[in-house]
């Protein structure tokens, strides 16, 4: 009889799902259709350059590759920490009984209840956000501090309209108006029984793919390492020369895993309370060819895969020349019906391979 390995035992139980994610620019709809355009390419260490939501970087542990997940925002940073880094720790009854009580002796400060009032939520959530974050950080165990901030994150997006941070807004909540948009009910919906729902969510995802996987916060040109296959999914600038910025649609998330350092970060200009803007070279159309080169460089001696919107700077044909300087087969795929969270327009996914 054929023994069976640790790690094949492990890969025979199916991974449990993906959680739900509110997160704009999110490939969870189409991760399957990536998954299947590179499954039979030869590899089986990945890094996820550009983490986000970290669904691909699940799929990639799903199906039995080595993965790290990077990703330069901290608080994206927790989420590849909880789900591809984690593999066994979740949260128990008593942690979140811990997580949700205010206990004597913690002095809890009251910082988002007194800088963001009136802005995205009310008093009374504030205040809460305000214990659950204090208590969050009390944790002893980096894995639980993660899967609590996660819930925390998705339970902040939920309550937000648009499920974003880039106005002040909290209006739209109570204004007596026919919406197009958000769900009233979810809104209304108190922190604490969202906060539960995706800690069960979170707890029912981990798992262990009987490989070591690992979660970084690094500027991606900083990655040391060799990887098999380099997954790249870039912030995206427009046709007209606009970048998605993510740190200005999440900041407040960003902010909640600073704490201690918030109001040193805030741009106190802004009606909404934003953090100040960090100069970054894939939101600059005029440095954004020689950043991909220069990407592109550091990893040509992996397998090269970029997930990119059609009507994107740099064009496909341009992003398509550059991989034939350090790759010699490369070719693209293309999803025609993948609407785009938020865009009005007819894009295609398209999917660049270099090999």
């Amino acid at each position: 009889m054929k023994c069976v390995t640790k790690e094949q035992m492990t890969l025979i139980k199916p991974a449990p799902a993906f959680p739900s994610t509110r997160f704009q620019g999110s490939k969870l709809k189409i991760v399957d259709w990536i998954w299947q355009a590179i499954k039979n390419l030869d590899f089986r260490t990945a890094l996820d350059a550009f983490g986000g939501t970290g669904c691909v970087a699940y799929k990639l542990k799903e199906n039995g590759k080595q993965v790290t997940y990077n990703d330069i925002l901290k608080f994206n940073y927790y989420v590849g920490l909880a789900l591809i880094e984690n593999d066994e720790i979740t949260l128990s009854d008593d942690d979140m009984t811990f997580l949700l009580t205010k206990h004597n002796g913690v002095v809890y400060p009251t910082f988002i209840a007194d800088t963001f009032k009136d802005i995205y939520y009310t008093d009374e959530e504030n205040t809460w956000i305000d214990m659950i974050s204090t208590n969050i950080r009390l944790l002893e165990d980096k894995y639980k501090q993660a899967l609590a901030y996660f819930a925390l994150f998705q339970a902040c997006l939920v309550k937000r309209p648009f499920n974003l941070f880039h106005r002040k807004n909290l209006y739209l909540r109570f204004a007596d108006v026919k919406r197009d948009f958000g769900n009233k009910a979810t809104w209304d919906t108190p922190f604490e029984v969202h906060f539960k729902k995706f800690i069960s969510e979170a707890n029912d995802a981990v798992f262990s793919n009987g490989r070591k996987n690992t979660a970084l916060n690094m500027d991606v040109f900083d990655i040391q390492g060799n990887y098999e296959l380099v997954y790249i999914d870039t912030p995206y600038i427009s046709k007209k020369g606009v970048g998605v910025d993510y740190l200005e649609f999440y900041h407040f998330l960003e902010g909640l895993v600073n704490y201690d350092n918030w109001a040193n970060t805030i741009d106190y200009n802004s009606k909404h309370k934003k953090l100040k803007s960090i100069p970054t070279v894939w939101m600059d159309k005029n440095k954004i060819h020689s950043a991909f080169d220069n990407l592109f460089c550091k990893f040509r001696d992996s397998i090269l895969v970029v997930s990119y919107r059609s009507d994107g700077i740099p064009s496909i044909d341009e992003l398509l020349d550059i991989l034939k300087k350090y790759k010699h087969s490369v070719h693209a795929i293309k999803r025609k019906d993948y609407k785009y969270v938020l865009s009005i327009n007819e894009l295609e996914e398209v999917l660049l391979i270099g090999e």
